[in-house]
């Protein structure tokens, strides 16, 4: 991802927060709803642009999990396709930023950080009701910077 230009979203409250968190080292807007927040960065599945927005997350040991929520809308949100059609992304935590792989929590998997997360933000049940879909639940794990890149 190196020096390559990010987009934020087009959604202008969301593309505002990924600057101020981002400009700030996640000192403004390091937390939403008493949950904290990282800075997701995919490559567009279409356009091969990297699209850079801010998530949720909660720590499972080394790994950080995300709900693909999008607070109940009934499709997926982009940053979660983009990431299901390539895997190899880029997180900014703080002012960390380091490459991970994002994988797709399944079966007895997704059911355990389902109910870990479910009872640790409670709203999350809410917004799959809403949604109608199953939310997805992803895991991002590090990988080292010699691992592999973001293809495009």
């Amino acid at each position: 991802m190196g020096d390559e230009p990010v987009e934020d979203s087009p959604i202008a409250f969301v593309a505002d927060h990924a600057r101020r968190y981002a400009a700030s080292g996640g000192e403004e807007g390091g937390e939403t709803n008493g949950v904290p927040v990282l800075l997701l960065t995919v490559r567009g599945r279409r356009s091969g642009a990297l699209r850079r927005t801010p998530v949720a997350f909660h720590r499972d040991g080394d790994a950080h999990v995300v709900v693909a929520a999008a607070r109940g809308a009934r499709r997926h949100p982009q940053w979660y396709l983009n990431l299901v059609e390539d895997p190899a992304v880029e997180v900014q935590l703080g002012r960390e930023r380091f490459p991970a792989t994002a994988t797709v929590a399944e079966g007895a998997e997704r059911e355990r950080l389902w109910s870990w997360l479910t009872e640790a933000f409670s709203p999350y049940a809410e917004y799959q009701e809403k949604a109608g879909r199953e939310l997805p639940v992803v895991v991002l794990r590090r990988r080292s910077a010699e691992g592999p890149s973001v293809s495009g």
